[in-house]
């Protein structure tokens, strides 16, 4: 799944592109796409059809369109594959088309959904008080969220009795973190992935927070991490920040810092990688 800078590139092109625009139709090609719409694809298409999409919002990884009219928005879950693409209307359907939205304004542009492993989807729910899809109700602020709270991270990283990079991926304790940024944090933070949480000051989690806001602005400014073309902004671009990564994804080769090679462990049916020598395993493991 997308971390938060890809989803935030996402989110922005969409605010572009489709914001205050309104639905005149919208077509589902495939049923999957539409699974967490529990009514079905035509309720689905009913539902949507004359409503104004506001401005697309974002928490973490979670991206959502709300509708201005109502107290529900449409619930965007990329997955693996999925990209949310704004075409011109004569533009050749994509393979893996999954839903297509056209607006009733004649600026020639529609949404798509694309979707080759179709484990992601579009649904639609109402809204918290907050304005966040009630089923995304319990994740937690992201680190680039101005109302994000450091003492409060601080506090329930104390509490966790984990580990640190298990605590990163906690959405509902940190959200947008990912294996990808987890990772180069805490390379850049120099700490091992299963150092306690238990343990950490009140300045270890301060500086640690700065690397994970560093890594994911970073990011951000070029697009986020594009491996292959099944990531993609609104208008079929790749991000670049692959380029510029330290430690994921290069299992043998040499540290940019000290020169040690990077190793890759197992970890929560994924991977972990780090230097051993400015990572060093904590004692306690």
């Amino acid at each position: 799944m997308p971390e938060l800078p890809e989803v935030e590139v996402v989110r922005r092109g969409l605010e572009r592109w489709v914001a205050h625009r309104v639905v005149a139709e919208t077509e589902v090609l495939h049923p999957r796409a539409v699974r967490r719409h529990l009514a079905g694809p035509d309720d689905f298409t009913h539902r949507l059809k004359g409503h104004r999409v506001g401005t697309p919002s974002r928490r973490g990884k979670y991206l959502w369109l709300p509708l201005e009219d109502t107290d529900q928005s449409i619930l965007a879950h990329l997955g693996m594959s999925g990209q949310l693409l704004v075409q011109p209307h004569e533009a050749p359907d994509e393979k893996h088309l999954r839903v297509r939205v056209r607006f009733g304004d004649g600026l020639g542009t529609e949404l798509r959904f694309v979707d080759q492993r179709t484990f992601g989807g579009l649904s639609l729910h109402d809204n918290t008080l907050d304005g966040l899809p009630d089923v995304i109700a319990h994740i937690a602020r992201d680190p680039l969220d101005p109302l994000f709270d450091d003492e409060a991270f601080h506090q329930a990283l104390r509490r966790k009795r984990s580990t640190i990079k298990r605590a990163l991926l906690d959405q509902s304790l940190i959200s947008g973190v990912g294996n990808i940024y987890a990772d180069e944090a805490l390379w850049r933070a120099r700490v091992h992935y299963d150092r306690p949480t238990a343990g950490f000051t009140r300045p270890r989690t301060a500086e640690l927070l700065g690397h994970v806001r560093d890594v994911l602005n970073a990011a951000l400014a070029v697009g986020g991490t594009s491996f292959d073309s099944l990531y993609v902004n609104v208008n079929g671009q790749s991000g670049y920040f692959s380029r510029d990564l330290n430690v994921y994804g290069r299992s043998g080769q040499a540290c940019n810092r000290c020169g040690t090679s990077i190793e890759r462990a197992p970890f929560m049916n994924r991977s972990s990688y780090f230097c051993p020598k400015c990572q060093p395993v904590p004692k306690s493991s």
